[in-house]
């Protein structure tokens, strides 16, 4: 994997619930998350964890790949968290395969802390000192996407990524809202320490696809 992880992090006025709802279905997590143009689940295993089918669409090029993601409804703190694997054979993707996690925390005040780790072999070589930092802000700026619609109810169809640009919308989504770091770490630190146990029981997607 590679040298320095992504980490994002928001608390978002919803409660746990509400905020599970839409990043677990992959209907609605597509509607915020610029990272993905559709998730296609398959049947749930016996293990629990399930197959899915994602695609990134470009102007220039569509981007295929299989994953396997598992979730935990209940830990012992009140959290829940998800992992997932995802792969690709793709040769033109600046993303090989990957892995990482999403915690979702109840804080005392109602509202929740969505937290992401995650991290990938890239495609590109030595341009991943680009694309990695691109998908940082990308994975931030989806972050507070979510956060606009769970607490205002606007659409986040209404913000495409062409709207990081409208600096005088200062209702737009906008990376900068998110931290990138953990409280007292640096972006550079390992932020899958904090992975749940079930990330590293996932199967290699590559190996698998959804039936």
């Amino acid at each position: 994997m590679g040298k320095r992880q992504i980490y994002v992090e928001t608390v978002i006025d919803a409660d746990l619930d509400r905020v599970w709802a839409a990043t677990q279905d992959p209907a609605q997590h597509v509607r915020w998350d610029v990272r993905f143009s559709s998730i296609t689940p398959g049947p749930p295993d016996a293990d629990g964890s399930t197959p899915f089918r994602y695609v990134r669409r470009t102007p220039v090029h569509t981007v295929r790949g299989t994953g396997v993601s598992t979730g935990e409804r209940h830990g012992r703190d009140g959290s829940r968290t998800s992992a997932l694997r995802f792969a690709t054979d793709d040769v033109l993707s600046p993303i090989r395969a990957g892995r990482g996690y999403w915690r979702y925390v109840p804080t005392a005040d109602g509202r929740t802390r969505f937290v992401t780790g995650y991290d990938y072999d890239p495609g590109w070589g030595p341009l991943d000192l680009v694309v990695r930092p691109l998908l940082g802000w990308a994975t931030a700026y989806s972050f507070d996407r979510l956060r606009l619609w769970l607490e205002t109810g606007r659409e986040p169809e209404r913000w495409p990524l062409a709207c990081a640009l409208a600096f005088w919308r200062p209702d737009r989504p906008r990376a900068s809202r998110t931290l990138r770091a953990p409280a007292g770490g640096t972006r550079a630190g390992d932020h899958l320490k904090e992975a749940p146990v079930t990330l590293a029981a996932l199967p290699d997607p590559a190996r698998r696809s959804p039936r």
